[in-house]
């Protein structure tokens, strides 16, 4: 299963650039919309980097294909990309269920509002990553992608926020790939409600401090 993810950094324009590397002992069953690796399929390892917020390329499933090959990762993996500093991670554990979250609220969006984005300075991206310690069938998967979302949102309203989350999240649910599969991944079930619960107490944390855009901890 998921380990605690490993904070290193990376060499990239002149400066030292964070991210989280997860490697799991073994190959894991994974649900993603993250740029690399999103989809059902068996995944060999996971990471969240942090990006300047002048981030400007157009493959990001390219660049983080590049920085698994630097960091010596074999096989499929899970990558997502963030504005704001990993090292910031903030880890929940419920019932089983592991939630790592990278919480960015500075661009703050209703998901059906027909309404430009917000202007001024954008703060990227709620980055969630989630172990269940059971098999999850394929709708099982799906099904935890949208309580997480749903968690995540309710939080969000708890902090005081009129959205329910960026133009950029992205969600990684990883789960054991063998075993009897559980059918169902909502609010209620089994595994669904304390993959809820832990999603929502990370994103309350990482959300309750004043987010600061990497690019400008950097500068500091």
């Amino acid at each position: 299963m998921l380990t605690e993810p490993i904070l290193t950094s990376r060499r990239e324009d002149g400066r030292d650039v964070p991210l989280l590397v997860w490697r799991p002992d073994r190959p894991l069953l994974a649900v993603s919309s993250a740029p690399l690796g999103g989809g059902i399929g068996v995944r060999n390892w996971a990471v969240n980097a942090t990006v300047p917020m002048s981030y400007h390329r157009d493959d990001p499933a390219a660049h983080l294909a590049e920085l698994a090959d630097q960091l010596g990762l074999d096989g499929p993996g899970v990558g997502l990309l963030t504005g704001v500093d990993v090292a910031e991670v903030v880890a929940r554990v419920d019932g089983g269920v592991r939630v790592w979250a990278t919480v960015g609220l500075g661009t703050p969006v209703q998901a059906a509002a027909c309404e430009p984005e917000p202007a001024g300075y954008p703060v990227g991206t709620v980055n969630l990553v989630v172990q269940v310690p059971a098999r999850l069938g394929d709708a099982a998967l799906v099904n935890a992608v949208a309580t997480a979302t749903e968690a995540k949102a309710q939080a969000i309203r708890e902090l005081g926020l009129v959205a329910t989350g960026t133009p950029t999240d992205a969600v990684a649910v990883l789960c054991p790939a063998d075993g009897p599969p559980a059918a169902y991944g909502g609010p209620r079930s089994t595994w669904g409600a304390p993959l809820a619960r832990a999603v929502y107490a990370a994103v309350l944390a990482g959300g309750a401090g004043t987010v600061v855009p990497w690019s400008d901890r950097w500068a500091r």
